[in-house]
This record gives structure tokens, C-alpha cells and sequence, in this order.
């Protein structure tokens, strides 16, 4: 990779990894802060205050995306950000349940995911692209893992308003990342792709499919992991991070190199669908671990290594692939409907895989993560194998 496309993948990757960092940073102590707030006792407003972030999210993605082909990426991005920012100050300020519910449904308006994602691909040549969605799904990770670990310490430091007014002052130096470090990336098109176009990609329709699979997969799975660490691992709660963080780093370092041999010998449709096989082979083994209460708990760590390698090459190369086969022109349509599925496979993932626990017991989230894994293979399986931009042609599956 250049310098330039080192420094586009690397700073649009932070201000991804912030855009994550308003979701995952207040997950450990919110439930138990909201009690102190007005209405905070009901659950479900607890919950709607949570889940409302990714649901303005997915109805944000589309027409941002598409604005962002239109009117500029770097533009978009800001207006997202300075949303952010506001509904930031506005959880900070809030003095009961339903204005953090407000505040967080401002921030998820600012809804940027797919223009990031389609300035990286504007930013990056085609062989180096998957390289730069690694930042990006490494940028996330670890700040899943980290947000275990500060929320608590700055809770107690700052308390929750405090954190929010962190969360805005991070979006507001973001702002000032994405105009003086940023790269200018190459003109867009003067006419945008037809959206029907985008829409109806049998191909991009795959990929689709996979993110909704992946992060539905992702969701029900963790509406279940935390209690299988306290009573297989027989870690308290405050302690799951002991687990967490060194896991996300190992897979991080793990997913490197079947990408880089991937993108170096033109193999990442190979390497894809590895790794969804891999997906689906964690959801059965975890299915057997949950059905036996005397299951090691190395087992479930290993498990959980494993579920995370296959989860940062999918999250790596899917945006990449969406890319790659979308016209440049549509780049930021096709992703914000990529990034809409996305945020809807998180929503229909935490509501499935609690309705299935509390009616048919936490083993049955596997068999939902099961089915949406082998579905997904076979949908893969038949995908076309992208070359490097360096080759003549595709080669056909």
C-alpha cells in the first residue's frame, strides 16, 4: 500500500472504530446507570434506549449513501459526525430515560457507515482494498474489546455524562481527521448509478444476505455468551473482558494472513468461503458445548477464537467485495444498502436470540446461527471470484 492509501484506510478506520465507540462503550454499565434516571426502571425503555442507535442507523444508510455519491463523501461524513456530536450532548444533558432515548436516536441518524466504506474504495486500489476493510474490522474489534474494559473506569472517573461528553469531543476531532488528514480521494462520477441497478446485483444481493447473516449470528450469540462465561469459565461479570480482549486481539493477528495469501494469489472467494464454513462449524460446536453443562471452559474460549478469526475475514472482506463489484458510481448506494442490512441482521439477531432463549433455552440460538450459516454457504458457493486489478479478467466459479 502507498502512503496515501495508508493514511486514507488508517484515519477513515479511527473514525469508524469512533462511530462503534458510541455503541459499545456505554453496553457494560448503562442497564445499571438508567436506574437512576426517571423511567429507567422499565426494561423495555432500557432497551429501546440500546437499540434505537442501530434502528435510525439502517434507516439512515440508504439515502446518505446514496447522497454521498452525489454530493461528496468527505461532505457526508461530516454531517454525520456533527449528528453525533449532537445527539452526544443531548444524552449528556438528559435527565430522564426518554431524552437518552432521543439523544441516541440522533446519533444513529448520523448514519456514515457506507460513505467511509465507499471513500477507503475511492481511496484504495483494488488489490489493496481488503487490506484496508482489515483496518476497519480491526478498528472495531478492538474497540469492542477496549469499550469492556474502560467503560467501568470511566464510569466511575466521570460518570455517564461525562462519558457522552467524551463520545462528542471525539466526534468533533474526527471532523478535523477527515478534513486536514483524510486524503482527497479521486473525483466522483458526475451521474450516480441507477439505485434499481444496485438493488437488483445477484451478486452484491450475496453479499447482503452475508452481513445480514453475519451480525445476526454475532448478536444472538451474545445474548447468550455472557452467562456461559460465569457459569463455564466461572468469571464475574466485571472480569469477562480477561476473556474478551486477549481473544479479539489473537483473531485479529490470526485473520491477517489467509487475507494476505487471498489477495496476493487472487484466492479470496477460497478464503471467504473457509470462512464462512468456519462460521458454521463454531455455531454447531457451540450448540454441543451448550447442550453439555460439563464442557471445559477452554473449550469456549477456543470456540470463541475461533468464531472471532472467521467473523474479522467476513467483516474485512465483505465491504471490500460490495466495492469492488458495485459500479464506481454507485459505490455509496450499494453500501449503504449493504451497511442497512447490516444494522438490521444486529436488531433481528438480539430479538431472535432472546425470544429463543427465554422460550426454547440459550443452546437454540445456535441452531438460528446454524441455519443462517449454512444458507449463506450455499448462497457463496456459487459467487464469483473477483481477480486483482492486475488480471485481464474474472475468473468464473
Amino acid at each position: 500500500m502507498t502512503p496515501v492509501e495508508i493514511r486514507a484506510s488508517a484515519s477513515l478506520a479511527s473514525i469508524f472504530a469512533l462511530r462503534m465507540l458510541g455503541l459499545f462503550l456505554i453496553l457494560p454499565v448503562f442497564a445499571v446507570h438508567a436506574k437512576s434516571l426517571p423511567g429507567g426502571n422499565s426494561a423495555t425503555m432500557v432497551g429501546l434506549a440500546l437499540g434505537i442507535y442501530g434502528l435510525t442507523q439502517s434507516f439512515g444508510q440508504i439515502p446518505l449513501g446514496a447522497a454521498s455519491d452525489r454530493f461528496g463523501r468527505k461532505r457526508i461524513i461530516v454531517i454525520g459526525l456533527l449528528l453525533f456530536a449532537i445527539g452526544s450532548l443531548i444524552c449528556a444533558l438528559a435527565d430522564n430515560i426518554y431524552w437518552v432515548i432521543a439523544g441516541r436516536a440522533v446519533q444513529g441518524a448520523g448514519a456514515i457507515s457506507a460513505a467511509i466504506t465507499a471513500l477507503i474504495a475511492d481511496s484504495t486500489r483494488d488489490e489493496h482494498r481488503t487490506k484496508a476493510m482489515a483496518m476497519v474490522g480491526g478498528s472495531i474489534g478492538l474497540t469492542f474489546a477496549g469499550s469492556l474494559v474502560a467503560a467501568p473506569l470511566l464510569y466511575d472517573l466521570i460518570g455517564m455524562s461525562g462519558m457522552f461528553y467524551l463520545i462528542a469531543a471525539l466526534s468533533i476531532t474526527g471532523i478535523f481527521v477527515v478534513a486536514y488528514i483524510t486524503p482527497e480521494a479521486p473525483p466522483l462520477p458526475k451521474k450516480p448509478a441507477s439505485f434499481t441497478e444496485v438493488l437488483r446485483d445477484p451478486e452484491l444481493m450475496r453479499l447482503n444476505y452475508g452481513v445480514f447473516a453475519l451480525h445476526a449470528t454475532q448478536m444472538a450469540m451474545f445474548v447468550v455468551m455472557p452467562a456461559a462465561l460465569i457459569s463455564h469459565a466461572g468469571l464475574p461479570l466485571q472480569e469477562h473482558w480477561k476473556i474478551y480482549l486477549p481473544v479479539v486481539l489473537a483473531s485479529f493477528v490470526l485473520m491477517l494472513p489467509p487475507i494476505f495469501v487471498g489477495e496476493k494469489k487472487g484466492a479470496m472467494k477460497q478464503v471467504f468461503v473457509a470462512a464462512i464454513g468456519l462460521l458454521l462449524l463454531v455455531q454447531v460446536a457451540m450448540w454441543l458445548v451448550f447442550r453439555n453443562a460439563g464442557t471445559p471452559a477452554w473449550v469456549l474460549v477456543a470456540m470463541l477464537l475461533l468464531f472471532f478469526i472467521a467473523f474479522n475475514v467476513l467483516e474485512a472482506s465483505q465491504p471490500s467485495l460490495v466495492s469492488r463489484i458495485a459500479p464506481a458510481a454507485g459505490r455509496g448506494a450499494a453500501l449503504g444498502v449493504y451497511n442497512t442490512l447490516q444494522a438490521l441482521g444486529l436488531f433481528c439477531g438480539g430479538a431472535l436470540g432472546g425470544w429463543l432463549t427465554q422460550n426454547a433455552g440459550p443452546s437454540t440460538v445456535f441452531i438460528l446461527g446454524a441455519v443462517l450459516s449454512l444458507a449463506w454457504l450455499i448462497i457463496a458457493v456459487n459467487m464469483r471470484n473477483l481477480p486483482r486489478r492486475s488480471q485481464p479478467q474474472a475468473t468464473p466459479a
